[in-house]
């Protein structure tokens, strides 16, 4: 039986870390990068940047996942009302079906549109997407709303931790604070 602590372990949280880091900063640049009037120069490098960083979001959620199925955190039980239960369930399934949804429409929307991948294509690797205009739309179309629902759960997660960081004290957020620096 294994013995139950306060927090993850360490790789846990820096893999949340990281991707938080990483998403936080691809929400302003994805919409940044389709405004009209950008500079051209300035619009390539985000767009590049935007698709390059998500590859290594795709990556880093498939280790997440793996990670937590070989490795589930065994953690001392904060009492929470059922209903705040059942929203931290719910929000953290959505937030780990978005984070694995958006890497992939913004793959499929790249290379239906048969766009480049450079990171992808530095390494040889070949499309797994046919070349349709109907799908790279479609799934330009769930990478544009679902962002908007990413923002959203990303929102209510960091509220979330605020509230029971800040107002509750009872452990939740310090369960997830990164593995280095000042501990709250």
């Amino acid at each position: 039986m294994a013995i139950k602590t306060k927090k993850y372990r360490v790789p846990a949280r820096v893999i949340h870390w990281t991707m938080a880091l990483l998403v936080l900063s691809m929400l302003p640049i994805g919409t940044l990068m389709i405004r009209e009037g950008l500079d051209r120069s300035l619009q390539n490098f985000l767009f590049i940047a935007h698709k390059n960083v998500g590859v290594l979001l795709l990556i880093l959620i498939f280790a997440r996942l793996a990670y937590r199925l070989l490795r589930p955190p065994v953690l001392d039980p904060v009492p929470l009302p059922p209903l705040q239960k059942f929203a931290a369930g719910i929000t953290h399934v959505a937030l780990y079906a978005l984070l694995l949804i958006m890497p992939l429409a913004g793959y499929v929307r790249v290379r239906a549109g048969r766009f480049p991948i450079e990171t992808l294509d530095a390494l040889g690797l070949q499309s797994f997407v046919p070349r349709s205009d109907a799908l790279a739309e479609l799934a330009k179309a769930t990478h544009f709303y679902g962002s908007y629902a990413l923002g959203a759960l990303v929102l209510m997660h960091i509220g979330a931790a605020a509230y029971h960081g800040v107002i509750r004290k009872d452990g939740i957020l310090t369960r997830m604070w990164p593995p280095f620096g000042k501990q709250p």
